[in-house]
């Protein structure tokens, strides 16, 4: 009799502790799915955004350089004016923008995906 108890006292253990792994399984899944959703969508937001902000960038350098060829009274002059701008922020943002840049990224995703405060 005692030998049965035993014997099926394991055997509840046993189905459980499968049970709690198999609890276990899911919720981290379900988990890593969630954070991997939430910076999918925000890569996805980001690259919206980004297209939409050089997209108005274009048309204002555009407008810019369109003003200055007009005051300067040469048609090209703009152009040329308004790249050399935008030459000289690449060369700036190439030597001394890359740490500030990969903290800035690191920052913003590391909030998106390891934040626990909900919203829901």
């Amino acid at each position: 009799m005692a030998f049965e108890k035993l014997s099926d006292s394991v055997h509840d253990l046993n189905d459980n502790i499968q049970a709690f792994m198999h609890s276990n399984v899911e919720y981290y899944k379900l988990k890593a799915f969630k954070q991997g959703m939430k910076g999918a969508t925000s890569l996805v937001r980001f690259l919206i955004m980004g297209f939409l902000l050089s997209t108005a960038g274009i048309l204002i350098s555009f407008a810019i350089a369109i003003l200055l060829s007009e005051a300067i009274g040469t048609p090209s002059a703009g152009y040329f004016i308004v790249g050399g701008f935008y030459l000289l922020v690449l060369i700036l943002i190439y030597i001394f923008g890359k740490e500030p840049i990969e903290k800035l990224v690191l920052r913003k995703f590391s909030k998106v995906v390891f934040d626990e405060k909900d919203k829901e």
